[in-house]
């Protein structure tokens, strides 16, 4: 089946009232989500998964999507507005969108960040759909070696291409797959690190984990930052004639749109990165390649344009290797597949062939809820700062009560609360102390099956992990996952031989 042909069957799955309805009421949730400081698509599509165990899977999805991409345009209010970024992509526009808000141009920089959001995105969803198909076909010939290195690839790039300590990135993945390691062996089904306890038979769930770390924790952090410290007379309504200055400069500098959109949708295609790094890498490009690099950080429309072009591709982009490979590209998209689980599908190559109204509905919502999001943030900006006015006091109970109830929701346990609670501190402590977070929830969501597939490609190997370097695709990744284990190491001796041999000091002559 062509991508011409998916996309009919995902149109007449997204235009049906009962999914067109949930999607938009996800894009508003996730507008709303993106524009609470600290809050962020992560915690708000953790927070509300569990909610959509009632709905249909085609229209929980669909609401995801939408909270997911709503996030993304409604922290860019914050960001330009207040200089509080809403997600942690939107901090590299807020560099150049804060200062043009200071001189008066607030209007301009959301016109213009919305503007390249939605074309960075529809860009974007035009890759992921006609590399959806070819994707998943070339999947469906991994063995156990392939998938096993791939998913090695995937903590790998935490470590190489992260932007974090290595040995931090290394504990934090190691903590994620000690946890996915609790409960019942999943060959001979014996118990392990349960400690006697009936409770932790069932393992820990990925989703209070999530909400803990991501939700109560975001918002205990953000409490001792004491981050509201916000305006609440800001009035911006974006003119037409920003609009049409913001297209004009996207298409006199085509070229870098190009740039940016293939920076971000490949950063998103790599496991572990997503929409942040990716925001970063093309903000620092867009200075380095642009004639007045001197107006960067003083509100230059090009620095507010390039991150979010990049973002927004790579978090298209980041959904593709999960839908196709089971291999989450960010944090969200793992959330994301982990509702695939709760609504009894596998993410995979096989889903093409089985559940093709589904996925072809999924991508086809993409353009929908992308759509909708830039139609709301052109025309409701105004209402959306207004959000900003409410007490941070009335704001944080209600969300974790949400938080509570959403976890208690997936297995109708109390040990799930205590999941949340204990979570929320320990991510406070770990964001104080400067630990990432993402390592540890991708490495608790992949735990079970690198584990299924090492053990796979070992009874192949017959017990020997050689087998690994006889395929020529599991040799090739696995390669690239050991140099990219490497590379700190690599970095740290390069670096000091570049330095050469510290000179010993000559001794003072003895007057």
């Amino acid at each position: 089946m062509d991508a011409l042909e998916g996309l009919s069957i995902g149109l007449s799955q997204v235009l049906t009232p009962y999914n067109f309805g949930f999607m938009l009421l996800g894009t508003v949730l996730g507008l709303l989500v993106g524009v609470l400081p600290g809050i962020g698509g992560t915690a708000g599509v953790a927070i509300l998964l569990p909610v959509t165990v009632f709905i249909a899977p085609g229209a929980a999805i669909m609401m995801l999507a939408g909270i997911y991409w709503g996030s993304m345009y409604g922290g860019i209010v914050t960001s330009i507005l207040f200089g509080v970024p809403g997600n942690p992509w939107s901090v590299a526009v807020m560099f150049d969108g804060r200062p043009l808000a200071k001189q008066g141009r607030a209007g301009l920089a959301m016109m213009a960040a919305f503007t390249v959001s939605f074309t960075g995105a529809i860009g974007a969803a035009l890759l992921f759909t006609f590399l959806a198909q070819p994707f998943a076909s070339l999947a469906l010939r991994f063995g156990a070696p392939e998938l096993f290195a791939i998913l090695l690839l995937a903590f790998a790039t935490f470590v190489g291409l992260g932007g974090q300590s290595p040995f931090k990135t290394l504990a934090m993945i190691a903590a994620g797959l000690l946890l996915a390691t609790i409960g019942l062996d999943t060959i001979s089904g014996t118990p392990r690190l349960t400690f006697g306890t009936f409770s932790l038979l069932q393992g820990i769930h990925f989703i209070p984990v999530t909400i803990g770390l991501f939700g109560v924790g975001e918002i205990l952090y953000n409490a001792t930052e004491r981050i509201r410290g916000l305006v609440a007379d800001t009035h911006v309504k974006p003119r037409f004639a920003d609009f049409v200055y913001a297209v004009k400069v996207q298409v006199r500098r085509w070229w870098a749109f190009l740039l940016n959109l293939a920076i971000g949708f490949v950063t998103g295609l790599l496991p572990g990165l997503g929409a942040t790094p990716a925001s970063f890498m093309a903000y620092g490009i867009a200075r380095r390649t642009s004639k007045h690099p001197e107006d960067f950080g003083k509100g230059s429309i090009e620095g507010v344009m390039a991150p979010e072009i990049a973002n927004n591709a790579a978090g298209t982009a980041a959904i593709l290797p999960m839908l196709t490979l089971g291999i989450p590209g960010s944090p969200t998209a793992a959330v994301i597949m982990a509702g695939l689980f709760i609504w009894g599908l596998t993410p995979g190559p096989l889903l093409f062939e089985q559940n093709r109204e589904f996925v072809w509905g999924f991508i086809t919502s993409l353009y929908f809820s992308n759509t909708v999001a830039f139609l709301i943030c052109i025309f409701l900006t105004p209402l959306l700062a207004m959000v900003l006015r409410v007490p941070y006091a009335i704001l944080t109970p209600i969300i974790v009560v949400f938080s509570l109830a959403g976890a208690f929701t997936v297995n109708n346990s109390l040990f799930d609360i205590w999941l949340v609670l204990i979570f929320g501190v320990l991510g406070l402590l770990l964001r104080i102390l400067d630990y990432p977070l993402a390592p540890l929830v991708v490495a608790l969501v992949l735990g079970f099956p690198t584990e299924a597939e090492l053990r796979r490609t070992l009874i192949l190997g017959d017990g020997s992990p050689g087998i690994l370097f006889t395929r020529p695709i599991s040799a090739v990744v696995i390669v690239v996952a050991l140099l990219l284990f490497a590379q700190p190491l690599i970095a740290l001796v390069v670096k000091r031989l570049r330095k050469g041999p510290v000179p010993e000091k000559e001794p003072e002559l003895v007057r």
